[in-house]
This record gives C-alpha cells, sequence and structure tokens, in this order.
C-alpha cells in the first residue's frame, strides 16, 4: 500500500505506455510541448471536465471526479462518470442522500480515432481499478467518447488489461524512484510525438552520424508532405 504523498497521476500511465522516454521528459524533467493534437485534445476534455453533477431520470452524471488508488499507488480526475439505476447489489452500490441503486460506468473523452496501441485503455482501466478501490465495487467495462467518429466506443476490463494495467503501475513506481529520464527508442511513433524536437530520438537513440540524421530527418519531411 501506498501513501498519500506517493500517489502518481493516472495520466502518466498513458504516457509511459506510449513510450518510457516521453513519459520520462515530461513527468521527470518538465519539458512539454504543444502540437495540433495535444491543443485538440486539450479543449475536448475542457467541455467535459467542469466538476458537476447532472441528473437525467435513471441517470446521474458526474463530472471531474477525484479518483486514487492506495494499492497502485495512483491518482487522478474521471472525465465522466455515470450512475445508472441498478438492480440488485452486485451491480450497484447506494448513494448518499439517494435512493435506490446505482452502477458505475466511466467515460473518458479523446479527440481524434480509437488507438492501435493499448495507452488509452490503460488509462480508462486504471481510472476503473481506482473507482473499484473506493467504492468496493466490481467494474466490468468503460467507455471513450471519440471526438472523430463523435461516438462511443466501449473497453472491456478483462484479466489481461487489468494485469498489464497493474505492471504498468508498478513500472511507473519503479521508474520515479530510480529518478533517471529512460533512453529514446526510434520508432515510427516518434511522428505523431509532441516532443519529438526535444527528445531527438534519430540522432541520440542510435549510433548515427550527423550526416545521416540529417538525411533522414529531410526524407521523413518529405514523406509528411506527401
Amino acid at each position: 500500500m501506498y501513501t498519500e504523498d506517493e500517489l502518481l497521476p493516472v495520466s502518466a500511465l498513458q504516457h509511459l505506455t506510449f513510450c518510457e522516454r516521453q513519459w520520462g521528459l515530461i513527468h521527470l524533467e518538465g519539458q512539454w510541448s504543444e502540437n495540433r493534437l495535444t491543443v485538440e485534445g486539450d479543449l475536448l476534455h475542457n467541455r467535459a471536465d467542469e466538476p458537476e453533477t447532472e441528473v437525467r431520470g435513471n441517470l446521474r452524471i458526474a463530472r471531474g471526479l477525484r479518483l486514487r488508488s492506495l494499492r497502485l499507488g495512483l491518482s487522478g480526475k474521471a472525465d465522466v462518470v455515470e450512475f445508472h439505476r441498478a438492480s440488485s447489489s452486485k451491480e450497484g452500490i447506494s448513494l448518499e442522500g439517494v435512493s435506490g441503486l446505482w452502477k458505475p460506468v466511466i467515460v473518458e473523452y479523446k479527440r481524434g480515432r480509437p488507438k492501435i496501441g493499448d495507452e488509452d485503455k490503460i488509462q480508462l482501466c486504471a481510472q476503473a481499478l481506482c473507482l473499484e478501490e473506493m467504492l468496493s465495487i466490481s467494474i466490468a467495462s468503460g467507455s471513450f467518447f471519440y471526438g472523430q467518429p463523435r461516438k462511443r466506443h466501449e473497453v472491456v476490463f478483462d484479466a489481461e488489461l487489468r494485469r498489464k494495467t497493474e505492471s504498468l503501475a508498478n513500472r511507473l513506481h519503479e521508474l520515479m524512484h530510480a529518478a533517471r529520464t529512460p533512453p529514446p527508442d526510434y520508432n515510427k511513433r516518434c511522428r505523431n510525438c509532441s516532443l519529438v524536437h526535444l527528445c531527438l530520438p534519430s540522432a541520440t537513440g542510435r549510433k548515427t552520424s550527423v550526416t545521416q540524421y540529417f538525411s533522414r530527418a529531410i526524407r521523413e519531411a518529405g514523406e509528411e508532405s506527401i
């Protein structure tokens, strides 16, 4: 079990899943850089992140709900947690000052489309694990609302996703304790990283001559303009 002072942000898991070096640059060195993708993502989150509660019949919507897990050493904030009226205590909980039982469903807002990698799923699963610990209930699934297709995408919190999420939470604390930014791992994902100009992965990630580095940079710039 971790203490309150040892809790790390759930959002760091997304950076860590995408690239350990990106995580180090952001969370150890305090470096950040906006690009079109990050700005669009911030605008979408701002619409869902104002703390408030809304009631729509058998649905209660909580925005900006604070989350934490002392077991995993994580803390964060859910964009939206929906509470749907439930028929049994197996899937529902009691809410203070409200009659009946309510089933929690986490909804996270993202720009673009569902990612090929697991970074979004792991962030959502980590939020669910926090909420499970706080409410003493099992949460089977959650959803993303992606800005580009403008529809929900369900994520099932199966055993494998839970294992990956808990393993990455442990890795997160290991890297934070080591307090050393991991070395770069140059790959195709680097092109969509807002920190690529700070990381310089193709220059520092391999034994590359200056001529080879600039040749590769020019070639990649040409590919992106096609």
